[in-house]
């Protein structure tokens, strides 16, 4: 086989990998707003589109992925945006 093909296969091979096991991992989190760190969010809040651009602590509207269940447990957290 040619190099360029094992390359190619592998590169493949490795983004159904990848693609198999974030379908697993967002099925057993949730998201959980209210708790971040200043600059730690996941995602998008209210006021950007990127993660790790919220401004404040516990920023209501950034939010970051928890096990299922967890987001309950923390001061300030809140499965919905508010």
């Amino acid at each position: 086989m040619k190099t360029s093909k094992i390359i190619i296969t592998s590169a493949v091979s490795g983004l159904l990998i990848l693609g198999a096991s974030a379908t697993t991992a967002s099925a057993n989190t949730e998201k959980c707003y209210g708790v971040v760190k200043a600059g730690q969010n996941d995602c998008q809040t209210s006021n950007s589109s990127c993660a790790g651009t919220s401004h404040t602590d516990g920023q209501k509207d950034a939010w970051v992925s928890v096990p299922k269940g967890l987001c309950d447990k923390l001061v300030g957290g809140s499965k919905t945006s508010t």
